[in-house]
């Protein structure tokens, strides 16, 4: 007996509709079930668990020998979200359910012993690839997948099941079970609601480059003693980043989805995500990896902020994986599995101590020599340094700052600021598949950051004087062209660029 359906498996960051064919011969006296189409362990262990959950539920398990075929063959099968569809076709093949009407569905689902269906990743990825194809009417997934399958699925009904028998009798009769609804909830984020600008005292300096960088999603580098700040600012970065459009909430909760992040009743991640990942982050952890690829820290942190504290501890080698990623906003992994692109387009924010003691001066107790300082700063690359916008320095509290009781700027004010510049960047850039200052090349550099004499001549001082490459020298531009925006200025006036200029400290050379 013939029986076949449709089912998914995700590879990277994107799903592929898998065909589950499922021949029963009935010959033999015991069941042998054979699986084949590169199955992993999971997949291979699939057999005991659709047994079990059969008989739990009283159904008749197929006698002989059985084939099941995952198509196309030379895809790689991982996970146990086939079981739910083999044990459908299994029942197919005993003609407990009809099995014209399994070849017309797609599901996805693990199964427990006593037939119970579980949740599975990567639910809202695999609801895209079902609703691209025409030849399935309806998606089953575990009900604690459905809302997030449903967001996703536009044309084809999604249905949440629990159990083994409630999928039986929803394929006998599909009335039984209403489809789910794709509601977007309002993630609530109580630590979020709490982070504001108005409780960091003092730090005028890292309070404007951070609005500089929510205002033009550049990368930012806070270096000063500890307990200046540093932390505290960087959390509050995404109280005044703009809200997420749908098409972001769906990319970032996609990737989230994979790698089973989302939260049963939060089928979206609503709120821009913040990753602090350790400084012993494996380069692998950072930028994704493993025998079958999947995404890295700086994936999760796409269309948000990635936060790196005590930047100089990171390794390397580690720190060295973020070039690619912070100028082209993906990053490519190559094994031997094969080659993924995963999307990594996000706000740096780094922080770190001005010397290995963190005091920068002998009146603080600072003992550290140059041949120290320039040690510890020399851990962090040129190349790296030319790809961070802005350097910003925190100094100590003074007693006055300290004790003053008054509240600063709260992010509220702040955000209106930073959502008019991304305005008049959002109209500039409407031509191009772009909306960021960061984001524009040499070419959109040329037409948009056209600067009067004297500010070019500040600006070749600046270059010759302080040794900056010509990446630095772009990005003083696109910086400047930030500043202006902020200041509602159609034009880059001198104290716009004189200001991005002093926003390279930490790259001069001169």
């Amino acid at each position: 007996m013939l029986a076949k359906t449709f089912s998914a498996t995700v590879i990277g960051i994107e799903a592929y509709l898998i065909d589950v064919e499922l021949n029963a011969t009935g010959e033999g006296e015991f069941n042998n079930v054979s699986i084949v189409g590169l199955p992993d362990t999971a997949v291979r262990e699939s057999k005991d668990r659709v047994r079990s959950a059969i008989q739990a539920c009283g159904y008749a398990h197929p006698t002989g020998t059985t084939l099941i075929n995952l198509a196309p063959a030379d895809v790689k099968k991982e996970g146990a979200a086939f079981d739910l569809p083999i044990a459908l076709c299994m029942l197919g093949a005993t003609q407990a359910v009809p099995a014209e009407k399994l070849s017309k569905i797609a599901v996805v689902g693990e199964l427990a012993l006593d037939g119970t269906i579980r949740p599975v990743r990567g639910v809202l990825p695999i609801a895209i690839a079902v609703n691209n194809n025409p030849n399935i009417k309806a998606l089953l997934v575990p009900q604690e997948n459905a809302n997030e399958a449903a967001i996703a699925s536009e044309k084809i009904p999604v249905f949440g099941i629990d159990h083994l028998q409630n999928a039986v009798e929803f394929i006998n009769n599909p009335r039984l079970i209403p489809p789910a609804e794709g509601l977007i909830c309002e993630e609530v984020d109580e630590l979020a609601k709490t982070l504001d600008f108005a409780d960091v005292k003092g730090q005028s300096l890292a309070k404007r480059g951070l609005e500089i960088a929510a205002a033009g999603a550049h990368n930012i580098l806070m270096m000063g003693p500890p307990g200046t700040g540093k932390s505290m600012t960087a959390q509050r970065l995404p109280s005044i980043l703009p809200a997420m459009t749908f098409k972001e909430t769906l990319q970032t909760s996609k990737i989230h989805s994979i790698l089973g992040l989302l939260s049963t009743g939060k089928p979206l991640i609503s709120n821009r995500p913040f990753r602090s990942p350790h400084h012993t982050i494996s380069d692998a952890g950072l930028i994704g990896g493993g025998k079958n690829p999947i995404p890295g820290e700086i994936s999760l942190a796409h269309n948000g902020v990635l936060f790196l504290d005590e930047l100089p501890e990171f390794k390397r080698n580690v720190l060295e994986v973020l070039r690619q990623p912070l100028e082209n906003g993906k990053v490519n992994v190559a094994r031997a599995a094969g080659s993924h692109t995963f999307p990594a387009n996000f706000i740096l924010v780094a922080a770190m101590n001005p010397c290995p003691c963190g005091m920068a001066s002998p009146e603080l107790g600072c003992s550290c020599t140059p041949m120290e300082v320039k040690r510890y700063r020399g851990k962090i690359s040129g190349p790296l340094l030319d790809r961070i916008d802005l350097h910003v320095e925190l100094l100590h509290l003074s007693n006055d700052e300290l004790l003053n009781s008054k509240a600063g700027e709260p992010s509220s004010v702040i955000k209106k600021r930073v959502l008019k510049a991304r305005g008049i960047q959002e109209h500039r850039f409407k031509n191009d598949n772009f909306f960021t200052n960061s984001q524009m090349q040499s070419g959109h550099i040329h037409k948009y950051c056209q600067l009067a004499k004297p500010s070019q001549l500040l600006l070749k001082n600046a270059v010759n004087n302080f040794k900056l490459s010509p990446r630095a020298y772009d990005r003083i531009l696109k910086v400047a062209r930030t500043v202006a925006d902020l200041a509602a200025s159609h034009n880059i006036e001198e104290h716009h660029l004189f200001e991005a200029i002093n926003y390279r400290n930490l790259d001069r050379r001169g």
